[in-house]
C-alpha cells in the first residue's frame, strides 16, 4: 500500500481507482455484472421501466430514464463489488489494523452509496407514482414541482454513487493516512 494524505486529487483518485479495476479478478467482474443487472431489475421493475403486471406507471418514462437506470446500476453493483474479497476464500492470517479515520471513509462512501442508489428510484420513477411526492404535493404538484427536480435528483445519485465507488476504488489501492506536523515539515523540505 502506498502512503497518502487524506485529500487526495481528483486525478490521483481517478488514477488509484483504475488501477484497482485492473487488479480486479474474473470473479469480481461476475459479481459486478450480477449485482448490476440485479439492482437493474429491481429498479427497472418497481418504476416499470421494464413493463411488468405488478407495476402500474401513471406517466410514461422520458428519454433520459434510460440512460440513469443503466449507469446507476452499473455504478451499483461495481460499489457493492468493492465490499467482496477478491477472492472466496476466507484467510487465517491476522487481520491488519485499519489507519485511523478511515471508518469515516468507509461510513461516508457506504451512505453516498445508499443515497446515490435511491435517489436513482427517486429519479427514474413515476412522478404521480411516488406515495411520497403525492402525499406531500399532491396530484397536480407531483407533476408540477416533483416531475422538473427529477433530472437533478438523477445527476445527484450518478455523482454520489460514482464518487463513492472511486472513493472505495482508491481505497483498495491508495491507502489515505492523515497527515501530522512532521509530514508537512517533511513535504515542505
Amino acid at each position: 500500500m502506498k502512503r497518502q494524505s487524506n485529500s487526495l486529487g481528483l486525478k490521483a483518485t481517478v488514477g488509484f481507482a483504475g488501477q484497482a479495476l485492473r487488479a480486479w479478478t474474473p470473479r469480481q467482474w461476475r459479481i459486478a455484472a450480477v449485482a448490476s443487472v440485479a439492482f437493474g431489475l429491481l429498479i427497472g421493475i418497481v418504476t416499470v421501466l421494464i413493463p411488468n403486471p405488478w407495476f402500474a406507471r401513471d406517466i410514461e418514462p422520458v428519454w433520459w430514464n434510460y440512460p440513469v437506470w443503466v449507469i446507476t446500476s452499473v455504478l451499483t453493483g461495481m460499489l457493492l463489488t468493492t465490499y467482496v474479497r477478491p477472492s472466496g476464500e476466507v484467510s487465517e492470517a491476522e487481520p491488519i489494523e485499519a489507519p485511523a479515520g478511515n471508518e469515516k471513509v468507509e461510513k461516508r462512501s457506504a451512505r453516498m452509496g445508499i443515497a446515490g442508489s435511491m435517489l436513482a428510484w427517486f429519479a427514474v420513477g413515476c412522478p404521480v407514482c411516488n406515495k411520497i411526492a403525492l402525499l406531500a404535493l399532491g396530484y397536480s404538484g407531483a407533476i408540477t414541482w416533483f416531475a422538473p427536480v427529477q433530472p437533478f435528483l438523477a445527476l445527484a445519485a450518478m455523482l454520489l454513487t460514482g464518487a463513492a465507488l472511486l472513493w472505495r476504488l482508491r481505497d483498495q489501492v491508495a491507502c489515505p493516512m492523515p497527515v501530522t506536523k512532521t509530514d508537512r515539515l517533511e513535504l515542505v523540505r
